[in-house]
């Protein structure tokens, strides 16, 4: 054949002069490819409940104010949490068995703090305003969370805060080095705009609460635990000796701004290493004494790692006995302790030996409570509901009270905190509307996968409770779709910089970084709209219209190559039915 030079590089290609569309392929079909999003197992480990990988797809296509406001659905302290969460999320992600875990954390609060830089508006949608009235005691994370998911259930909600300003531990007692106050106050502003006020200065005492009972038609009790534990041993009364709660208030208040000399911090949870780190910025030398080994230490990893690296000492296998003065300052004396075995916790004394250690300070951290036992849900008569993160008792003759947060979490945590509050709001809004006996069983409908956590968005039937429970794995995952590529690097400020004030050690993430982080995610379970569907469909029979996909069964004949293409499983083939 001939070509002229104008067509020599043109593709011949076979061509009918009759429509296909008479053609139904459809018809050879035994198998039918459906677009089914399943659950990602990060949000399954995420006490929040986030749609963590909707979240990083939004991000990834630079949408943060989406992202923002999907987050918004199921948490509400989201700068909050992406600083001081130990981002369990992090542990189940699929990502980290081809490289690296994505940084969940790191983009939660790029997402969070980008929202305040620009000013976006959340957008809150509440549900029609009901009549009953709620009574909230406490304003740090538990109490907020409550007054939050229940404004948007419709609920006229009252917070009732003892302290000056509202937040609780994280207001008065977290290191400025690890969540600014600043950040804080934003968060609270931002949730208050679903319309609940803090009374602040009002400390609700046992004799105050026949009024609210009569008052109100239901009653929160979120009041953190304030108060430290005690050592019991001899000499922990002396001056000099502070507990670690104390001490960080005063810390924070300006009343402790320097700090010359050796500091004793007995203990090995999250209190001690703040305790710890903020005595080296105030110029002091930390020594924190744990009576187990320091990978026993309850402490996140990650902030044991930082205190190390900022000139924290610790010792280990010593449990104090006795504090005494001497002229300088105290003495702690301690007994040598020595584990029975490497896989078990538990500690005996190695064969009497001692050791002593001198300081100007003693600060104890060994674990806080209640200040009051009226708080306690054992304290009142009635039915009693026990749920995973929070408790109801029930009286016919009066209301309902809840209980969260610290006074039931086994996890300490700002992120369980939230839990509870959302557990306890839904508990509430069933009681309500179902009854007492409908609230297990609905809360049950409500979680993410086959996990326990709650989702707010699950229970009020939006979007994520169309998808499977399942949970996507790492094997159904088609990695050939992702290339291999590390985790950036959190930008930090460096140990001389740490030690010098108070300032964040995390810095603030730049865009471009956030968006490459966000893009590693598999997003696990979800239509990342990357059309490979339409792209490797032979038959062209799956359509796309106002950016949703469908397909048309009357020309599809169940290849199943859309199916396989798919990279994050968000598609399910099955057998036809007739």
């Amino acid at each position: 054949m001939n070509l002229s030079d104008k067509n020599r590089n043109c593709v011949l290609t076979s061509r009918s002069n009759t429509s296909t569309l008479d053609n139904m392929t459809g018809s050879w079909r035994l198998l039918v490819p459906e677009y089914d999003e399943k659950t990602s197992p990060c949000s399954t480990f995420c006490p929040a409940g986030e749609d963590i990988a909707q979240a990083e797809m939004l991000v990834s296509k630079g949408e943060y104010e989406k992202a923002w406001r999907l987050i918004l659905k199921e948490n509400p302290f989201p700068s909050i949490c992406g600083r001081i969460c130990y981002h369990p999320c992090e542990e189940a992600c699929n990502r980290k068995q081809l490289d690296d875990a994505v940084l969940i954390h790191v983009i939660e609060r790029f997402a969070g703090d980008n929202a305040f830089l620009y000013n976006f508006d959340p957008e809150f949608k509440k549900f029609p305003k009901r009549s009953e009235k709620v009574a909230i005691v406490g304003a740090g994370p538990f109490g907020l969370s409550a007054a939050y998911f229940l404004s948007l259930l419709g609920y006229t909600c009252n917070v009732y805060e003892a302290m000056s300003e509202p937040g609780g531990i994280l207001r008065w007692a977290l290191p400025e080095f690890r969540l600014s106050s600043d950040i804080l106050k934003k968060e609270i502003e931002n949730i208050q705009k679903t319309g609940f006020p803090i009374h602040c200065s009002q400390e609700i005492l046992q004799e105050d609460l026949d009024n609210l009972i009569e008052e109100n038609d239901a009653i929160f009790f979120g009041c953190g635990n304030f108060l430290s534990s005690k050592l019991y041993i001899e000499g922990e009364d002396l001056y000099g000796v502070l507990d670690g709660l104390t001490f960080l208030r005063e810390v924070k208040s300006g009343k402790i701004n320097s700090i010359c000399g050796n500091v004793v911090i007995i203990g090995g949870g999250n209190t001690a290493v703040d305790a710890a780190r903020s005595v080296v910025r105030l110029g002091g030398t930390p020594v924190i004494v744990y009576r187990r080994n320091q990978e026993n230490m309850p402490a996140f990893e990650e902030e044991v790692i930082a205190a190390v690296y900022e000139g924290v000492i610790i010792k280990t296998l010593l449990s104090p006995v006795l504090i005494e003065k001497n002229c300088d300052g105290l003495t702690v004396t301690f007994d040598k302790m020595k584990m029975v075995d490497a896989s078990s916790n538990k500690i005996i004394k190695d064969s009497g030996k001692k050791e002593k250690i001198s300081a100007l300070m003693v600060i104890t951290a060994v674990g806080q409570k209640p200040e009051m036992d009226w708080y306690l849900p054992d304290k009142y008569s009635g039915e009693v509901i026990l749920q995973n993160n929070s408790t109801v008792v029930l009286d016919n003759k009066k209301p309902p009270l809840f209980f969260g947060g610290d006074l039931t979490n086994d996890f300490k945590t700002v992120t369980h905190a939230v839990a509870s509050g959302k557990e306890a709001a839904i508990s509430m809004d069933i009681l309500f509307k179902e009854g007492a006996d409908k609230i297990n069983s609905i809360l049950a409908e409500s979680v993410t996968g086959n996990s326990t956590v709650l989702s707010f968005d699950i229970y009020c039937r939006g979007t994520r409770s169309k998808r499977s429970r399942h949970v996507v794995g790492f094997n159904e995952i088609n990695t050939d779709y992702f290339e291999y590529t590390k985790k950036i690097k959190q930008p930090q400020l460096l140990r001389h910089e740490r030690v010098k004030s108070f300032m964040e050690i995390d810095l603030n993430l730049s865009g471009s970084l956030a968006v490459k982080e966000a893009a590693r995610c598999f997003n696990c379970g979800i239509c990342n709209q990357c059309d490979n569907c339409r792209i490797y469909c032979p038959e062209m029979s799956v359509k796309l219209d106002n950016n949703i996909r469908s397909i048309d069964y009357d020309y599809c004949k169940g290849c199943g190559i859309c199916v396989v293409e798919c990279p994050t499983n968000a598609m399910t083939l099955k057998k036809e039915h007739n």
